[in-house]
């Protein structure tokens, strides 16, 4: 969960992005302000390795192999994809070598304007984006970093969408005289989402199972590959959720 959070925090921050022009400065002449520009700046423009050394994930990302960083590229793309064209940034504090950066987020339909902080620590006279407790992480997990952060953060969606489908068996119950529908009948019926007939979206292949009657159903989900999407296998039934880690096979449960 910590993992998770760590990598939520990332994508947060990931939408307040700030356009600058011309050529960004070497990073040791750079404020904290404008560390965050040019942070944002580079992801933006896709160059991920060289964001990613402007902050506490470097040691995550430079022993990457060629192949490793292609398979993490797709994450990468999400994060900058979730990048809005402007934002404002609205001060900074400086204590030591931590930092403090403001951006202030738009008001929407939801929400008021607020800001919204980004921490900065100073490693060797640089400021790098980040906190020192989560720099610590990243710094023992090495490239292993972002694997394990998507492996938790598929592991609670597939546990979301879980819940989801059991929803989506009582709303169709209702609906059905109290018959149970398979995957292809809940999506049809717009219940669930169709990315559920595939791996891309999730990195898990899910299945929902129901009886000849249609008066018992049970859901499973299994890592589309064991290692790198997921670890974990699930079984859903009427009584809730099972999980364990059975090497990426189904999960099998004794009645």
């Amino acid at each position: 969960m910590l993992k998770r959070t760590l990598i939520s925090k990332t994508c947060c921050a990931l939408l307040v992005a700030v356009t600058v022009s011309g050529v960004v400065v070497a990073q040791k002449q750079l404020s904290p302000t404008d560390t965050v520009r040019a942070f944002y700046k580079t992801m933006r423009e896709r160059k991920f390795k060289e964001a990613f050394a402007m902050s506490i994930y470097r040691p995550a990302v430079e022993p990457l192999s060629a192949k490793e960083f292609d398979d993490l590229r797709p994450d990468f793309e999400k994060m900058a994809a979730a990048i809005p064209d402007t934002v404002d940034l609205s001060g900074e504090t400086i204590s030591g070598d931590m930092a403090t950066v403001f951006v202030k987020v738009k008001e929407t339909a939801e929400t008021a304007e607020k800001s919204e902080p980004i921490y900065l620590v100073k490693v060797n006279g640089v400021w790098i984006i980040g906190d020192r407790q989560n720099e610590a992480i990243v710094k023992k997990a090495g490239k292993d970093f972002f694997f394990n952060a998507r492996i938790d953060t598929h592991h609670n969606e597939v546990q979301d969408l879980l819940t989801r489908i059991t929803l989506a068996q009582v709303v169709y119950s209702q609906q059905h005289n109290g018959l149970y529908a398979n995957l292809a009948e809940l999506i049809t019926a717009g219940l669930v989402p169709k990315d559920l007939e595939g791996t891309d979206t999730t990195g898990y292949v899910f299945k929902v199972n129901k009886s000849t009657d249609g008066k018992t159903w049970y859901a499973t989900a299994e890592p589309a590959q064991y290692g790198s999407s997921g670890k974990l296998s699930f079984y859903l039934d009427a009584t809730g959720v099972k999980s364990g880690d059975v090497g990426g096979k189904p999960l099998v449960v004794k009645n």
